[in-house]
C-alpha cells in the first residue's frame, strides 16, 4: 500500500491508516499501529463508515447471544503456554514480553497487559509483572 505515498500516486484527501512499514515508504510514521491505543491514533469515522444494514424478505429476529462453554478468549492461549511450551519456551516468552513492555509502555497499558496475561495463565501474568517491576527499579 505504500505506492500511494509516491507524490504522483498520492490521494488528494488525507488517508489515515495503520500501514506504516515496508518497501516504498515515503513518509515515516511513529504512530502506534493498533486500535484502540492510548497515544491518540486514528479513530473510526462513523460518518464515512455507516453501520451495516441487512435487507430481508421476511422478519428478522433479534435475540441475545447465548454463550457456550467453548466461548472464551483465553483457553487456547493458556493451553499453548501450559501444555505445548516447555519450561525453556515459557522462559523465552516471558523474557520477550518483559523486554517489549520495558520499552516505554505507560502504566495504564502495563496494567491491561498484566491483566490480559493473567487470564492466559496466572503464572504467566505474575512472572511478566515481576520481570517488568524488577526491570524498572
Amino acid at each position: 500500500m505504500n505506492y500511494t505515498q509516491i507524490p504522483v500516486n498520492a490521494p488528494v484527501a488525507p488517508v489515515h491508516a495503520y500501514s506504516k512499514d515496508g518497501i516504498g515508504r515515503i513518509h515515516n510514521v511513529t504512530d502506534p499501529v493498533y486500535f484502540p491505543n492510548s497515544k491518540g491514533g486514528p479513530q473510526a469515522d462513523s460518518e464515512h463508515n455507516p453501520p451495516p444494514s441487512w435487507y430481508a424478505d421476511g422478519e428478522l429476529v433479534h435475540t441475545a447471544y447465548e454463550l457456550h462453554a467453548e466461548d472464551d478468549d483465553w483457553s487456547q492461549a493458556g493451553t499453548l503456554v501450559r501444555e505445548v511450551m516447555d519450561d525453556a519456551a515459557r522462559d523465552r516468552l516471558v523474557s520477550n514480553i518483559v523486554g517489549a513492555l520495558l520499552a516505554g509502555v505507560t502504566e495504564p497499558v502495563l496494567q491491561r497487559a498484566f491483566w490480559y496475561l493473567s487470564n492466559v495463565g496466572e503464572d504467566l501474568g505474575e512472572r511478566v509483572e515481576k520481570g517488568v517491576r524488577d526491570g524498572q527499579s
